[in-house]
């Protein structure tokens, strides 16, 4: 069953698009708001459409998440397999810029099961 789309897929990988040449040309300049927000949620759209599942959910608060991956499905409380981590390396990955190996190894993501292991669906682009 495919995702319900929030994101316009133009909108959203043009604002990921635009993420990326920003970075490519400074990795400390910020973004507005708006744009990273929309990156974000365009990517974690993406990762549910071409991962689906409901095994494993991805938290990049505080702008989205996502469930992906087949597998037992969860539909109470926390749950078993969550990765949770800042929108800045979320996009890093999405792009290609950092391996999930790498990600793990800046102490800035939390990966917690299991099945919370992204790397064979990243990066995205």
């Amino acid at each position: 069953m495919a995702i319900k789309r929030r994101i316009n897929p133009t909108e959203g990988h043009t604002a990921l698009k635009r993420w990326m040449i920003a970075y490519e040309q400074d990795p400390s300049e910020v973004l507005p708001r708006p744009v990273l927000a929309m990156a974000v949620r365009y990517s974690l759209e993406e990762l549910a459409s071409r991962a689906e599942g409901n095994s494993v959910e991805v938290r990049v608060p505080p702008f989205g998440v996502t469930q992906c991956i087949a597998g037992p499905r969860h539909t109470r409380g926390t749950p078993p397999n969550v990765i949770e981590l800042p929108a800045e390396i979320w996009l890093t990955l999405v792009s290609g810029k950092i391996s999930w190996e790498a990600a793990l190894a800046t102490g800035k993501v939390t990966a917690s099961g299991l099945r919370a292991d992204l790397s064979a669906q990243l990066p995205l682009v």
